[in-house]
């Protein structure tokens, strides 16, 4: 039973899950609503607010994890209505399944569904917490730099930056002006590298954060002035990466040549990595 209710409860409560443009997952109290059986919305609304009571007494904020919002609904063509709507956490929908009508066959879904996922979401915040600051700083830095560096490719390529070396050759010019004249290869030489290892996977915290300001000023700079062509391009990028290197020399800071080489990235997304299914967490 346990499985086949786990496996119903994934494909029925997945499909009413949104993300945010920060990433963060949640439910709208109107879709759960229906997906629970609840034709009437006002049945609903009252076991909400027993959650909301559950949440408070568990030392949770409320407003945490049930967020009160204005929607728009179709109603034909082209009329619009407002409606009230609650965006809901994974722990408020936990807290709502242990609080709904419990005659109601996919309540038994929601409740094995939300318990699992929730003490999921429990243990990989318990696993977060034993990262150090730096270590959290640096998974962090790093998801930030890899997403803006999709962004800053785009943006290079929308100036005129093609092919997959002349985006090389953009990346090395961003390169140069940080880190002082050198390329990818001589910095990966600097920090005693293998070509196998990442430079941004043995990067401190610091100097992630250096190259997320070059990344992300190169590619506002770029869209920005409307920059065209490859070698307008490359320039503007060693023009900022240059730009933050003085401002470091400025504040006072080790260049990031000088900086420590830290373990790789790797390890410590092990320690915060899901466990494998049928494997028990020690």
């Amino acid at each position: 039973m346990s499985t086949n209710i786990t496996q119903a409860g994934q494909t029925l409560f997945e499909e009413i899950r949104h993300v945010d443009e920060r990433g963060l997952e949640y439910w709208k109290s109107r879709e759960l609503a229906k997906v629970l059986s609840y034709s009437d919305y006002r049945n609903f609304l009252s076991v909400i607010k027993k959650a909301k009571e559950a949440c408070l007494n568990s030392g949770k904020k409320v407003e945490d994890h049930f967020g009160d919002v204005t929607e728009m609904i179709q109603l034909a063509k082209t009329a619009q209505r407002e409606v009230d709507e609650i965006r809901l956490s994974r722990y408020a929908c936990y807290l709502i399944v242990q609080n709904a009508d419990p005659s109601k066959e996919v309540i038994a879904l929601g409740q094995t569904y939300f318990a699992i996922q929730t003490r999921a979401q429990e243990l990989q915040e318990e696993k977060w917490a034993l990262l150090t600051e730096e270590e959290q700083n640096r998974l962090i830095l790093r998801g930030e730099v890899a997403k803006h560096n999709t962004q800053l490719a785009a943006a290079a390529q929308d100036a005129g930056v093609k092919t997959s070396l002349e985006y090389a050759i953009f990346q090395n010019c961003g390169y140069r002006g940080l880190y002082g004249g050198l390329e990818a290869k001589d910095i990966r030489a600097r920090k005693k590298l293998k070509k196998s290892q990442q430079i941004l996977d043995h990067m401190g915290s610091t100097e992630l954060a250096a190259n997320l300001f070059r990344a992300t000023q190169t590619e506002e700079k770029l869209r920005r002035e409307g920059i065209k062509g490859k070698q307008n391009a490359n320039r503007a990028h060693e023009e900022v990466g240059a730009k933050v290197r003085q401002t470091i020399k400025e504040l006072g800071g080790t260049m990031p040549e000088d900086l420590p080489v830290a373990d790789s990235i790797k390890k410590i997304e092990k320690k915060v990595k899901p466990t494998p299914k049928g494997k028990k967490l020690k």
